[in-house]
């Protein structure tokens, strides 16, 4: 049993800053909301977190695998704009910080992707993307949530 995820089970709403545009030097942001609900399955070795964008009506959904073996989580995404389901990243939780990273593109060209799930209350928790176009030498993030769970106040 695993329960690096457990933190997440419940309902949320969420707090989006969007980078408007990536590896062109751009500092312009859009921002966002959604719903989310999250449970786990597999006795805490899988976990499933599914938003609801309120702009866009477009749902997106995070569904998480442990292996056991390897030690990590791989993590998937899928929006409905599109339904792809983007390359796995890797990773795990260490002091209660959890670092995933994996190989995507970016108008065809490879980048390596970074999730960071960091400041996890009972009540709150922040996550962010970062990518990279240089080997992992620097990352520009570009997708920032901030979890509140529902009934609190943001944080």
């Amino acid at each position: 049993m695993n329960t690096d995820f457990d933190f997440e089970n419940g309902s949320w709403t969420v707090a989006h800053r969007q980078l408007k545009e990536v590896f062109t030097g751009c500092t312009e942001w859009t921002e966002f909301s959604s719903t989310c609900e999250a449970h786990g399955f597999f006795a805490g070795a899988g976990s499933f977190e599914e938003h609801i964008f309120h702009s866009t009506g477009t749902r997106g959904v995070a569904f998480r695998l442990f292996d056991p073996a390897a030690g990590h989580w791989a993590i998937y995404w899928v929006s409905s704009r599109d339904g792809k389901l983007q390359p796995p990243v890797t990773g795990r939780f260490v002091d209660g910080v959890g670092l995933f990273e994996g190989d995507d593109e970016v108008d065809g060209r490879p980048i390596k992707v970074r999730f960071l799930w960091s400041e996890i209350t009972d009540v709150a928790a922040r996550w962010h993307q970062d990518f990279s176009n240089d080997g992992g030498e620097t990352w520009e993030t570009n997708w920032i949530m901030a979890f509140t769970r529902v009934g609190e106040k943001p944080v």
